[in-house]
């Protein structure tokens, strides 16, 4: 018996690993806002992440700077969506449970979905648009948007799912021979700028050698997600792959009931729940409308 993996369990452990690296370089971030500014943190973490993005971009052949204008243009708006994405992502994971920003973010494959429908001229039928719109109302569940429930900074998580959506729309547009290591590091780069000048408007916090261990913990941890979510892309049947995605949720769950002894409230749970199941359902009619082109053509 062949004990080899098939390309899609490859492809779901890739995306698990992704998810995870990703939630981990979340909390490590967290972790580290007890002692260190938002701006400081982005900058020293950004330094590491940058250097090392070279690294493999040098060590896999894919660093590239020849590249047509338009895929710079592309390269720049994206880098710009990246940045505003990454300030009001970390502002309210630095104020909020980290479940709960996981969660919102988790309204991405929807807000995607339907930004390709209005800015990229997609076809999305009326099950989809459903989708979308039950997706929401899950979100809202999340955010609760009222006197009562409402937190300022889950706006923050609103605009950094606005930016994310805008950041993969010019991804899309970007020609497949632009390396993915060559955005990141641009990407990675923009952001560590982003915190150097933000130091400059404000002292330099004194860190203890924790800190400076969470920061440079949380830079590999990205690291780790960027290079699985670049190798995910080249294996297996991404209608298969795409809903492991979701398990960054439970990655943010355990983690932030281990380590900061949170635990979302109901309300927050029932919202996660429908917006994962509809994005779920998305991903599953997307696979379903792209095998029917594939017969009819065929």
């Amino acid at each position: 018996m062949s004990t080899s993996l098939s390309d899609n369990t490859r492809g779901a452990l890739l995306m698990t690993a992704s998810m995870a690296g990703f939630t981990f370089n979340d909390v490590f971030m967290k972790a580290a806002s007890d002692e260190v500014p938002l701006m400081q943190a982005l900058f020293l973490r950004g330094v590491v992440t940058t250097l090392l993005i070279f690294a493999m971009a040098v060590a896999l052949r894919q660093l590239r700077f020849d590249l047509p204008r338009r895929d710079w243009g592309l390269i720049a708006l994206r880098t710009v969506s990246e940045v505003v994405a990454a300030y009001f992502f970390l502002t309210a994971l630095f104020n909020m449970p980290i479940a709960n920003v996981t969660a919102i973010l988790q309204a991405l494959p929807l807000t995607v979905t339907l930004a390709g429908a209005l800015l990229l001229g997609e076809a999305v039928g009326w099950r989809r648009m459903a989708a979308i719109l039950i997706g929401f109302v899950g979100v809202m569940l999340i955010v609760r948007p009222g006197p009562d429930g409402f937190n300022t900074y889950a706006l923050y998580a609103l605009l950094a799912v606005a930016a994310v959506t805008m950041r993969d729309v010019f991804t899309r547009k970007l020609t497949r021979d632009v390396p993915s290591l060559t955005v990141a590091l641009v990407g990675a780069a923009a952001i560590g700028l982003l915190g150097l000048v933000g130091t400059l408007t404000q002292p330099w916090a004194p860190m203890s050698t924790l800190a400076y261990a969470q920061l440079f913990a949380a830079a590999l941890c990205i690291i780790v997600g960027y290079l699985a979510s670049v190798m995910v892309m080249r294996v297996g049947d991404i209608g298969f792959i795409a809903p492991f995605r979701y398990t960054g949720l439970i990655w943010a769950l355990i983690l932030g009931l281990i380590v900061f002894g949170e635990w979302p409230d109901w309300l927050t749970l029932l919202g996660a729940a429908i917006i994962v199941a509809t994005g779920i359902f998305t991903y599953w009619r997307e696979r379903q409308l792209a095998l029917k082109i594939r017969r009819t053509s065929a």
